[in-house]
């Protein structure tokens, strides 16, 4: 029998053989830098495989496409939970998922880079300043600003944490949020509808689940303010991509920073690219040296751990 065969996939920036310690597996490692076609090309590419990792929701594993995975014995996710991998069908055929440690506060980070850019209009002003030029619009500042925050958990909390730094009033909502919840972070619950409607930057922080799919819509989207910003590093699908494109294109919002989209990567002809109105980001919340580090290195541990017939950080069902 042959050395182990390990696929790492979608390893956009091809960084990960730096972040781990791969040749202590003695195993047979491939990397994949970028996203497979169909799921036929992904079932071609990984014949033989046995141990697969993947970088957190950027490929799905649905029950369909696993069973055609007829070699492969262990499945990594980076991070602590992963929605596009049907775990409870894993289990079924076999294949052990195993996660890894995971850093909450880059996404946190990358909010705060993202509502900062989009209140200072820094693509414009970058893009003057590469050009030659020098100031050409008037950014908006934060202090006394409202800040809204869809969602209340640890990263929610953390942005409004920020938020509060900079003197900004922060409320929030969420179905089950309370507010001796939100009292414990500074923040005052309000209704959905009053979220909407108050806050100069709204930003999301659900996970992405059928109750949050689609929540923001046309009629939350038309409750905001004309010179507000709505902020999204959370799932693309929480904010209704058609309601939101035509919101941008009227300029009922001022602006929508993003760096989560319905389809990733997002494609090229992709019409929020030709909006003058965005910030936009190619998920990169949780891109930081030190989540990779974490990232990689747990995953060389969790299969090292399968080799020794003792799995750890599996997922469950």
């Amino acid at each position: 029998m042959g050395a182990m065969k390990i696929a790492i996939l979608d390893d956009y920036q091809n960084v990960a053989l730096g972040f781990g310690d791969w040749d202590s597996l003695a195993a047979a490692t491939v990397v994949f830098t970028r996203p497979f076609a169909d799921d036929d090309e992904l079932v071609e590419c990984l014949d033989g495989f046995e141990v697969v990792v993947a970088m957190r929701e950027r490929t799905r594993f649905p029950a369909e496409l696993l069973a055609r995975l007829t070699d492969l014995k262990l499945l990594v996710s980076t991070g602590s939970r992963n929605a596009a991998i049907d775990v409870v069908a894993a289990g079924k055929l076999g294949i052990v998922v195993s996660s890894t440690g995971y850093l909450p506060q880059p996404a946190a980070e990358h909010t705060w880079a993202l509502i900062l850019a989009a209140a200072r209009n820094l693509p414009a002003e970058l893009r003057s300043m590469a050009e030659g030029g020098w100031q050409i619009g008037v950014g908006t500042g934060l202090s006394g600003k409202t800040l809204g925050l869809l969602g209340l958990g640890r990263l929610g909390a953390q942005t409004a944490k920020v938020g509060q730094a900079f003197g900004m009033e922060t409320i929030a909502w969420s179905q089950n949020l309370t507010p001796e919840k939100a009292a414990e972070h500074g923040v005052t619950v309000v209704s959905k509808d009053e979220l909407f409607a108050r806050a100069d930057f709204l930003s999301v922080h659900l996970v992405l689940s059928e109750r949050s799919r689609g929540l923001v819509g046309e009629a939350e989207l038309a409750l905001m303010k004309p010179s507000s910003i709505l902020v999204n590093s959370s799932r693309g699908p929480i904010v209704d991509e058609a309601a939101l494109l035509d919101a941008l294109r009227r300029k009922a919002i001022a602006c929508a920073a993003l760096d989560v989209y319905d389809v990733e990567p997002l494609p090229s002809d992709h019409p929020l690219r030709t909006l003058d109105n965005v910030v936009l980001t190619p998920h990169i919340g949780y891109v930081t040296r030190e989540a990779y580090e974490i990232f990689y290195g747990d995953a060389v541990e969790d299969i090292a751990a399968y080799v020794a017939g003792e799995p750890i950080r599996v997922m469950a069902v």
